[in-house]
């Protein structure tokens, strides 16, 4: 039996550090490599649908749309599988299945099998989210946790960061077809990590069956505050999806199959990481609420950003030097609309996040934040669908174009490109109202309570 006295001291005495176990940064590294291989091939998934598959842009805009929709749906319901396999062999089969998505999406492109192996990749990355901060959870103690996540963060932004650097060579170099494969040795990397390094890990908490999962869905679906709620959000992360559905495809169509897409999107997480804690500190004697609707303003001033790519040409010319380098107008209004984005997020992410914990009834906070992602469903499904039918009409597929057509006569069919970021401006302009007359109706419905 342990002596309780030396069980205290020990517990009192532990000590704030940056030092934590190689299972930790084992789980760093493995989500590292697995942010890389996700946003490296994310980034121009709709692109590789279009180009390389052949679906047309409403199409591959709805594919892309369903595929990170559920992405964000399914990690409560592959969390209750882990509990039950374990971690290591559920990360075993998260990282199994990502390589071989990856790489049959590489090797094949017949739409039936895209869209099969597009499953396997959605179901095995399902996994990732809940076993690798559970690791981060158990191999952290209450003092360093908050070190420990805010590695974490780290570790996720800068695989995001890596992996959209990294492919355009790829995509110039050896073809659009090759990132898959990047994708595949990068989460095979992980594979051999948890096989031979890791140990299995296992967190002492209560299993949820799937009926206290789907229970949990429906407490939180009948709950009107908190789904008016994530509708309104829905509209900031719609236009946030559109990082990766439709800037690739406009930028690439309009700016030139030399331009690249995958590093104008590294601005966000760049973006992020440099301002979330700055932001988060001057805010924090304000409401989530009020943090909220600063962020949802600056979102449609984002989109309304991107639109003004023709503006700055008229001004400027089709080439603007600056640092030494030479960039495309419409290049500049992209990095300058992607940045008041991820400014944007700084004010909207932790605050609703903390709002959304605080909805949930007592002892059903893990359930409430295992859904905390509903906006993301809903955005990315409605923003595809959106993207697809926009691109269509505003910045067709050129395979789609006549045969025959001057360069002239090519470049009219993009000249109103632009207004395809007046719909997203419009979007998060009613969405922004939207949380204004959400917050005055439910703190006049508070008060009214607090009367009574």
């Amino acid at each position: 039996m342990s002596n309780p006295i030396t069980s205290n001291t020990v517990e009192t005495t532990q000590k704030l550090t940056w030092s934590f176990s190689k299972d930790f940064w084992l789980a760093n590294l493995m989500e590292l490599c697995e942010r890389a291989a996700y946003y490296g091939f994310f980034i121009l998934l709709t692109v590789y649908l279009t180009d390389l598959v052949g679906f047309s842009d409403v199409m591959s805009g709805t594919i892309s749309g369903l595929f990170a929709g559920f992405l964000y749906f399914l990690p409560p319901f592959s969390g209750a599988i882990s509990d039950r396999i374990g971690f290591k062999n559920g990360l075993m089969l998260a990282f199994g299945l990502l390589t071989i998505g990856y790489f049959f999406l590489g090797v094949t492109h017949s739409k039936i099998s895209v869209i099969f192996f597009l499953a396997v990749l959605m179901i095995g990355a399902s996994f990732i989210k809940p076993l690798i901060t559970g690791t981060v959870a158990k191999t952290s103690n209450e003092v360093n946790r908050a070190r420990a996540f805010s590695i974490f963060y780290w570790m996720v932004n800068i695989g995001s960061f890596s992996g959209k650097t990294v492919v355009p060579w790829i995509r110039k170099g050896i073809g659009l077809e090759y990132i898959n494969f990047f994708s595949a040795g990068m989460s095979f990397i992980a594979l051999l990590l948890v096989v031979f390094l890791f140990r299995n890990l296992e967190l002492k908490t209560e299993r949820k069956s799937f009926r206290d999962i789907f229970n949990g869905l429906i407490k939180i679906l009948t709950n009107t505050r908190l789904i008016v709620l994530t509708l309104i959000i829905s509209g900031f992360w719609l236009i946030q999806a559109q990082l990766y559905q439709t800037m690739p495809k406009f930028v690439l169509r309009i700016v030139g199959q030399e331009a690249n897409p995958e590093w104008i999107a590294n601005v966000n997480p760049f973006i992020v990481v440099v301002f979330v804690l700055i932001v988060t500190q001057l805010m924090k004697k304000h409401s989530a609420v009020n943090s909220m609707l600063i962020g949802m303003f600056i979102m449609p001033l984002s989109a309304f950003s991107m639109s003004l790519g023709p503006w700055l040409q008229n001004i400027a010319g089709n080439e603007i030097p600056f640092v030494g380098l030479i960039f495309h107008p419409y290049t500049i209004m992209m990095v300058v609309g992607i940045s008041l984005q991820g400014l944007a997020e700084c004010f909207i992410s932790p605050r609703f996040l903390e709002y959304f914990s605080l909805q949930a009834p007592k002892g059903e906070e893990g359930i409430y934040l295992g859904f905390s992602h509903l906006h993301s469903f809903v955005s990315y499904i409605a923003g595809g669908v959106i993207s697809g039918f926009l691109l269509e009409k505003y910045c067709p597929d050129p395979k789609t174009l006549p045969t025959g057509l001057t360069e002239l006569q090519k470049a009219a069919y993009y000249s109103d490109a632009y207004t395809i970021w007046y719909y997203f401006t419009a979007i998060g302009l009613t969405s922004a109202i939207a949380l204004i007359a959400y917050k005055f109706y439910y703190r006049k419905k508070d008060l009214k309570s607090v009367g009574n």
